[in-house]
């Protein structure tokens, strides 16, 4: 008997990732902050300091292109940038208290919407769903490095 046919992964998460940018722009919006300003201040999380080449890579932006977010984030003292004292043509970005705490609660507050469609789903459904997304992600992520 042949195995059922299903959509290409593609096709099926790409529409969820859609409605799921959508759902976040309001709340984006609400904080002050562009898709790639809050991109910045998540991949900061990860490590306590980056080049601007290195986070810009790390969070898949081109490094010229991210110059006008780093420059509002850090006006607004949300992230600092200064010159690594290894090589003074290199700065040195990191995120301040002020980016940490707004990064939280708008991560906060999107996942809170996110829990509301998760919900939909069965408690074992969702957590594997989630432990096989992570895993993928993940995954992804050490291949591209």
């Amino acid at each position: 008997m042949p195995e059922a046919r299903r959509p290409d992964l593609a096709a099926m998460i790409a529409p969820l990732i859609r409605a799921l940018m959508a759902a976040e722009l309001p709340v984006l919006e609400r904080h002050g902050l562009s898709m790639w300003g809050y991109s910045v201040l998540l991949g900061l999380g990860k490590e306590p300091v980056y080049t601007q080449a290195a986070l810009a890579k790390a969070i898949g932006a081109d490094k010229t292109r991210i110059i006008g977010v780093l420059d509002e984030l850090q006006q607004r003292g949300l992230i600092r940038r200064e010159p690594d004292p290894a090589d003074r043509r290199v700065n040195l970005v990191s995120v301040t208290q002020a980016g940490r705490s707004l990064r939280d609660r708008t991560q906060r507050d999107i996942q809170e919407q996110e829990d509301r469609l998760l919900a939909q789903l069965p408690p074992a459904d969702r957590r594997a769903f989630l432990r096989s997304l992570q895993t993928l992600s993940e995954l992804v992520g050490e291949q591209a490095q």
